[in-house]
């Protein structure tokens, strides 16, 4: 996980939202193409799977932070959501809530054009990607923005109240 979230989520007191919107990243990260070759984890394996991005979000719950991550998805998924989806349990495990909105209920909501998240209503964290889902540009960009932040979270808020929480999501 990129530095920028990470310093800013350790400044974070009461929530931090991140809104992913994109179909791939990555494509050549060594996960996915071992989750490609076949790799899954075991959920009865926790030193396995546990990272230390759960290390950051195990510290920031334990402070009050609420954590929330959004990702609106096309259906039928991409086989890169698909992994996403398989490997999302040990982030709810540390205590991220996590939702699943398919792309085709989002007719009538406006959304940002990049990805990101937002602390504390103050300080926005831009993804820039490009269209093959690699960082491109400055990669992630840090504002302290309260007007920006009220524009990414009044779209969030929109887009997750109509999200399927991902327990109860299954990927078409």
């Amino acid at each position: 996980m990129a530095t920028a979230v990470r310093e800013q989520l350790a400044k974070a007191q009461h929530s931090a939202v991140h809104l992913e919107m994109r179909d791939s990243y990555m494509l050549d990260d060594p996960e996915f193409i071992a989750w490609q070759a076949g790799k899954r984890l075991d959920p009865a394996d926790r030193g396995s799977w546990w990272r230390s991005w759960l290390d950051v979000v195990v510290e920031a719950t334990s402070r009050g932070v609420r954590m929330r991550r959004l990702r609106i998805v096309s259906e039928p998924v991409t086989d890169y959501i698909r992994y996403e989806y398989d490997v999302t349990f040990p982030n709810v495990e540390a205590g991220e809530d996590v939702r699943w909105l398919p792309r085709s209920l989002t007719g009538d909501l406006l959304l940002p054009g990049l990805d990101g998240w937002v602390m504390d209503e103050q300080v926005v964290i831009l993804h820039h990607f490009t269209g093959g889902g690699q960082w491109a540009g400055p990669g992630m960009e840090v504002r302290t923005d309260p007007a920006l932040a009220k524009q990414y979270l009044t779209a969030y808020e929109a887009a997750w109240e109509r999200a399927i929480p991902h327990s109860e999501y299954q990927p078409a």
